[in-house]
């Protein structure tokens, strides 16, 4: 028997991407399943072909910047399911341009959805989750909440977020006694919709970072990011590095400190040439 089976694990970002992915993994697993996403069409989606695999699901169609139908899927997946075993707080947004042209309403979504909206997903379920005889808050930042890369002043500031965020959680619920973990999940480039559906500033060059990232940098498939988060999971990890490249990223963020800044721009100016 693995940790999840007969277990509730609740989903955000479930209809597409890494989220959709986990969703369907831990149906396999027999896990219940609480499925968010705003995309009603591609959700109902999910749910079925998790359903076909024997899980019991609840769809929730919810936009997780909406505190209040945020609480009350969190009410209502622990009536429905019995409880809340463990969270992943998968839902995110990017974004790609300079500060000077961005538009500040892309740069404020960016904050609501991936942090607002994982600090709102986190909050409402830890009544329950906290009630589990092992419960796991799994939540998502990125290589790009270890090191900062220009143009990406919005999306850097999130997931720079979620990582103080899950760490500072994790010491509080240690503090507590709590039986609950925090793992915080680093991917790197992951083959999922993301940059497709990102948010772009006037001047951004959009196909060609569109195809630069699914052609040079998305390498990693999201059955296979599902499967290194779950392992993760599982050993209650602080942290969790999904491909080759975030993990040379963490190394390079420890071995250089504050020093990998002086190599971010030729970084960039290589990733460039390949992003547009």
């Amino acid at each position: 028997m693995n940790c999840f089976e007969a277990k509730v694990a609740v989903i955000t970002g479930a209809a597409a991407g890494i989220g959709r992915a986990l969703a369907v993994e831990l149906a396999r697993r027999g896990a219940r399943l609480s499925l968010l996403d705003r995309n009603h069409g591609e959700l109902e989606k999910v749910a079925a072909d998790c359903e076909t695999l024997g899980a019991r699901v609840r769809a929730h169609v919810v936009d997780v910047t909406d505190w209040e139908a945020v609480q009350e899927a969190a009410v209502r997946t622990n009536s429905d399911l019995g409880g809340v075993d463990s969270v992943f707080a998968a839902a995110g947004i990017i974004h790609r341009g300079s500060l000077l042209d961005s538009d500040v309403a892309d740069l404020e979504e960016v904050m609501a959805v991936n942090w607002r909206g994982l600090m709102y997903t986190v909050k409402a379920h830890l009544p329950y989750v906290v009630n589990a005889a092992e419960g796991r808050i799994v939540t998502f930042s990125s290589a790009f909440g270890l090191v900062a890369m220009p143009k990406y002043t919005g999306y850097n500031s999130s997931k720079f977020a979620v990582r103080g965020f899950s760490e500072s959680l994790r010491q509080e619920l240690a503090d507590a006694r709590s039986g609950v973990s925090v793992t915080c999940v680093f991917p790197g480039g992951v083959r999922t919709s993301i940059v497709r559906n990102g948010l772009f500033a006037a001047g951004e060059n959009r196909d060609a970072v569109i195809r630069g990232f699914e052609k040079h940098v998305a390498r990693t498939d999201p059955d296979e990011a599902a499967a290194v988060v779950l392992k993760g999971a599982e050993r209650r990890r602080a942290r969790v590095f999904v491909g080759a490249d975030a993990r040379l990223v963490a190394v390079l963020a420890r071995l250089a400190g504050g020093h990998y800044q002086d190599l971010m721009p030729v970084v960039e100016r290589v990733l460039g040439r390949r992003w547009g």
